[in-house]
């Protein structure tokens, strides 16, 4: 008797699943390393290296949580669309060092006499809208610090995201701006009485406006098809501190309006 099986030419189950892609991860982990030249401190004329480890846990396109990204869940996800409540850290800032606990060369001189600032928590939300088949994005957030600083900050980005036909290389570009009240303000740049007798700085109070805006922009290299070797990240950016900080005895004296940053990062992801 003829053995009954599939017709000729059609796979059975098994065949057919090891000729699919394999689905992917619900989780994965990004594990990097990011060395990055910048100023100190946010208003700093002192530029150091800093070495930032780069660690992201993402699950599907729903959850997120990283140093620079925070945690956050897009509770909104849909139509380019995504809203969703997110938590941030700001690292303290240290008078004899400056803002960096990843900082390898030499601090800043221009904080003694300041003060530390400790860790600050931050926690608000965010909202995304994408266009043009996602290529240019639109994000705002708002968080309201707890611990080392107490005020409200917000973020605006408008970027534009785009890659080679291949993926074989991407890139982004993008206007950023960071507005916050007199609370957040005064913790980093302001100057109170005590500080002042410790400095010789001027008394200053600095109320809430815009903080900084400046430009940024990245190319993102795969390595490997589909960047299964990981991926190299070259990233720069330029801020221009706003008045309401500007007006500080602390950056007048001390440190400077213009603040630009570059940085290498590499990162491997891995599917959980």
């Amino acid at each position: 008797m003829a053995q009954q099986g599939p017709a000729p030419g059609i796979p059975t189950s098994i065949e057919a699943a090891r000729q699919r892609p394999p689905a992917p991860a619900d989780w994965t982990l990004t594990i990097g390393v990011a060395p990055v030249f910048a100023p100190v401190w946010q208003g700093s004329r002192d530029y150091g290296l800093s070495i930032f480890p780069d660690l992201r846990l993402n699950y599907r396109d729903t959850l997120f949580l990283s140093v620079p990204d925070g945690l956050g869940w897009n509770a909104v996800n849909r139509d380019g669309w995504k809203l969703g409540p997110l938590a941030k850290l700001r690292f303290g800032r240290q008078e004899n060092t400056g803002g960096s606990p990843f900082l390898v060369t030499r601090g800043s001189n221009g904080l003694n006499g300041m003060g530390d600032v400790d860790l600050a928590g931050e926690l608000g939300g965010f909202a995304q809208k994408a266009f043009v088949n996602n290529k240019l994005r639109l994000r705002a957030e708002v968080r309201q610090g707890v611990g080392g600083h107490t005020g409200l900050v917000a973020d605006t980005n408008v970027s534009w995201n785009d890659r080679k036909r291949d993926g074989s290389l991407l890139w982004s570009a993008g206007i950023r701006a960071t507005w916050a009240d007199s609370d957040y303000t005064n913790t980093y740049f302001g100057v109170n009485a005590a500080q002042a007798a410790a400095t010789g700085l001027a008394l200053s109070q600095t109320g809430g406006g815009l903080v900084s805006v400046g430009v940024n922009g990245n190319i993102i290299k795969p390595l490997g098809r589909g960047g299964k070797n990981g991926v190299i990240t070259l990233f720069a950016g330029y801020d221009r501190l706003g008045d309401v900080v500007t007006e500080s005895s602390l950056i007048r004296e001390r440190g400077q309006r213009d603040q630009f940053s570059v940085g290498l990062g590499y990162g491997f992801r891995f599917g959980l």
